[in-house]
This record gives C-alpha cells, sequence and structure tokens, in this order.
C-alpha cells in the first residue's frame, strides 16, 4: 500500500529510481514519473492499465525549461506561456529526441505544461528530468483531486503518494495544440478557451472529431469519448424539462413488480444520484420518482449554491466520486455554456458515453 506524506525528498527518491509517484497540481493530482525513462513510462501505463495508444503530458518548472524538449516553437506559444503560465494550459508541440516515442504513443509531438502548485513546482525544480504526470487515477475514471482518491485507485499500485491538499482548479489543463499551421483546442479545461480567443485575438479550430482515434492515434492526452467516468452509468441533461423526460423513459423501463420469477426476489429500486450545478431539485421531481418508483433520492450534490463556475469546477470530481459510491445512476445537470462550464459540460458528455440509458 502507498504511503501518503508530505515528503518532497521521499518523493523524488522514488522518481529518480524510476518509479512513479502521485503529486498535487492546481488541476488535479497527477501520477509522475521520469518523462525520459522508458522503464519509468511503462509503470505509469501498468498502473493506470492506461493503452499504449494514449499519449502522456509532460511537465516542467519554467518555460526556458521546455526548450530542451521541444522543437520549433511558433511565437504564440511564447505569448500564452507568458499570460497563463504557471497554470491549466498544456500546448502540444513537436518534441526533441530527448523525450522517448512511448510518452507521445508514437506522435512526433508531446503536450508541455508547467503546472501551478508549490509542491509541484518543489519537485520539479528538485530533479534534472520533466515529469510525465497524467491523472492519478484508473484509465478512464473520474479524476483524483484529493490524496485521498488517490489512495482509493492506486494505493496498491504506486510507493508514495505527496499530500498537497485539496487542487484548487480542480479540472484538468486546457490543451491548445500548435504543432500545425492552425492552433486547435483539443480539450477543454481550467483555461476558458474563449477568453484566450477573445485575448488574444485568434479563433481555434475545433474538429468536430476531436475525441476521437485518428489513424490509431489520439490526437493528445485526456481526449477519448469514454473518458472521466464514474462507476455507474450518467446521464447528462440541460433543464428540468429535459430531466422530466428522463424520468418518463426510466419509468417506462422499470421492470413490472407483479411478473417475479420463481424463487428470485423482485428487482429492488434503483438509487438515484443528482448532481446539480446551482440549485437543488425541485419538489415536484421527487413526488414523480416516488410516484414511478424510481427510488431514493437522498444522494444530491450541488456544485455551486452561488453559480460559480470556478467553484463547481472546483467540486465537479469529488461530487461525482461522492455519488458514484452510493447510488446506481447518475443524473447531472449541465453548466451554462460559457467559461469553464465549457470544461465542466465536456467532463459530463463524456463521463456519460458509457453504458448510460438514454
Amino acid at each position: 500500500m502507498a504511503s501518503v506524506g508530505n515528503s518532497i525528498e521521499q518523493a523524488t527518491n522514488w522518481l529518480r529510481e524510476g518509479y512513479p509517484v502521485a503529486i498535487p497540481t492546481e488541476t488535479v493530482y497527477g501520477l509522475a514519473a521520469n518523462a525520459c525513462r522508458e522503464d519509468a513510462l511503462i509503470r505509469v501505463f501498468e498502473a493506470k492499465k492506461r493503452p499504449l495508444f494514449d499519449p502522456l503530458i509532460v511537465h516542467l518548472p519554467t518555460v526556458s525549461s521546455i526548450l530542451p524538449y521541444a522543437k520549433d516553437i511558433p511565437r504564440l506559444a511564447f505569448d500564452l506561456w507568458e499570460r497563463y503560465s504557471p497554470g491549466p494550459l498544456t500546448l502540444v508541440l513537436p518534441k526533441s529526441e530527448k523525450l522517448p516515442d512511448l510518452l507521445s504513443s508514437g506522435l512526433p509531438t508531446a503536450g508541455f505544461r508547467i503546472p501551478d502548485h508549490p509542491v509541484a513546482l518543489q519537485v520539479l525544480n528538485a530533479i534534472d528530468f520533466p515529469l510525465a504526470a497524467p491523472s492519478a487515477n484508473l484509465f478512464g475514471r473520474v479524476s483524483p483531486t484529493t490524496a485521498a482518491h488517490v489512495l482509493d485507485q492506486l494505493g496498491d499500485h504506486i510507493p508514495y503518494i505527496l499530500d498537497g491538499g485539496p487542487c484548487n482548479v480542480g479540472l484538468e489543463s486546457t490543451i491548445i495544440d500548435l504543432s500545425g499551421p492552425e492552433p486547435i483546442l483539443r480539450r477543454e479545461g481550467g483555461i476558458p478557451s474563449q477568453s484566450i480567443e477573445e485575448e488574444f485575438k485568434i479563433t481555434l479550430e475545433r474538429p468536430v472529431h476531436a475525441f476521437r482515434l485518428h489513424d490509431g492515434f489520439v490526437p493528445s492526452a485526456g481526449t477519448l469519448d469514454n473518458h472521466y467516468a464514474p462507476k455507474v452509468p450518467l446521464i447528462c441533461y440541460h433543464n428540468n424539462e429535459e430531466l422530466t423526460n428522463i424520468v418518463s423513459r426510466l419509468s417506462s423501463m422499470q421492470p413490472d413488480p407483479n411478473n417475479r420469477t420463481v424463487g428470485k426476489p423482485p428487482t429492488r429500486e434503483p438509487t438515484l444520484g443528482m448532481l446539480r450545478f446551482q440549485s437543488d431539485i425541485p419538489d415536484y421531481f421527487r413526488d414523480l420518482c416516488d410516484e414511478n418508483k424510481l427510488g431514493d433520492l437522498r444522494n444530491v450534490e450541488i456544485l455551486s449554491p452561488s453559480g460559480d463556475l470556478k467553484e463547481a469546477a472546483r467540486n465537479l470530481f469529488a461530487a461525482m466520486r461522492s455519488l458514484e459510491e452510493g447510488c446506481d445512476l447518475i443524473l447531472a445537470e449541465q453548466a451554462p455554456e460559457h467559461g469553464l462550464g465549457l470544461a465542466i459540460n465536456d467532463r459530463l458528455r463524456r463521463a456519460s458515453v458509457k453504458g448510460a440509458p438514454h
């Protein structure tokens, strides 16, 4: 079982030996390992059960420390780093030969970022190599925002978890691909893409199939359809009217309690979890669920009672984890489609891909 502590020395000793260590960042906890050692990278893929076709993001402490590992860096990259780094921004750039192909899943590019967390920066400044650090969870599952979340999923697979407290952003980094002629938004994240476009007077391309495999490769980390998924099915909805329609569909799918198989107990009512953006569920909806025997609705998580998108983003993954432990199905209200709401909804939509009845 992994040790949990706040020793930079222990963390860096394990990293120098080629073992993965969980470290805090402002976005989520990352499973860090030496980005230049293939044996260390393999341990990351094995611990996370992550497929080798899904590339990793490289973490470094400064812009100057990135330069030996990237090449053909455009002026826009330096402008974005000056404005948003350290911070939740990842830039995809052509990589140098110092980084193994295993890190980039065979692609000639890699994602680079400078995390905005004092503990992560202490670690990076104490070593002389970059860190590959995907989220410290099992592949495809809800991302961890506390050391306890990491221990729950990876405690049996890694030696050390560096505890830096809860993550203050709570969503992964925004990914912009600068490896081609036009900048491409690969993933919404902790910096709203709209803000970047407005400030820099640029247009980010948004490929229709940005979250799918391209010729057997993933264009960047965290861009697969089925990602950020809880252990139980999740269904997204936009408003209370759409929620009512979902309940009607679920009601029609319920087994007839009078149609029992001899020797088998009747199917129990499911336990529903509700993820709400700002307000509690309306009273009429509770009554509707009771009438249709759709189960217990005591499990409700509200992301931000004040409607603050930053607070909602910070609480998203912890709320999903809380609901998945006590529910058979999660009904998740989407956030407003602007600013960080775009990143929140991106995570919810991809969490809903896996096995949710629609």
